[in-house]
């Protein structure tokens, strides 16, 4: 197959080496921003977690204090408080009423006026 088309159709030689600096140094400056807050946001549990201990250690808590609040306990608690914050609220009736609304004529939603007639246009 002898086809002297170009893979891509894209010229290249367009682009300047100021260019070719400026997308590099973009790419660079949002790569290494993003590894700086995947950095930053896998040290802070570390730092609350050493931060707990300390804390515990200090106050002569047992070590069953630092512990981590099972999932199911979160579940639980929360929902306790929404059924209790639902309960705050006066009960509403749950009738719906649907009345239907005359549309009155409008030039703008005709759909005769947005169709063109060719044959009478004149070249």
């Amino acid at each position: 197959m002898t086809n002297s088309t170009p893979i891509l159709p894209v010229d290249f030689s367009a682009i300047t080496k100021e260019q070719m600096i400026f997308a590099v140094f973009g790419y660079v400056t949002v790569i290494g921003s993003l590894f700086l807050l995947f950095i930053l946001f896998s040290l802070i549990p570390a730092m609350r977690r050493r931060k707990q201990k300390k804390l515990v250690r200090t106050q002569g808590l047992p070590e069953s204090a630092a512990a981590v609040v099972p999932g199911e306990v979160s579940a639980a608690i929360a929902l306790a408080l929404s059924l209790y914050l639902e309960e705050l609220h006066d009960q509403e009736t749950a009738i719906l009423t649907i009345k239907k609304a005359a549309k009155n004529y409008s030039p703008w939603n005709s759909k005769i006026y947005n169709v063109i007639n060719f044959n009478q246009i004149k070249r």
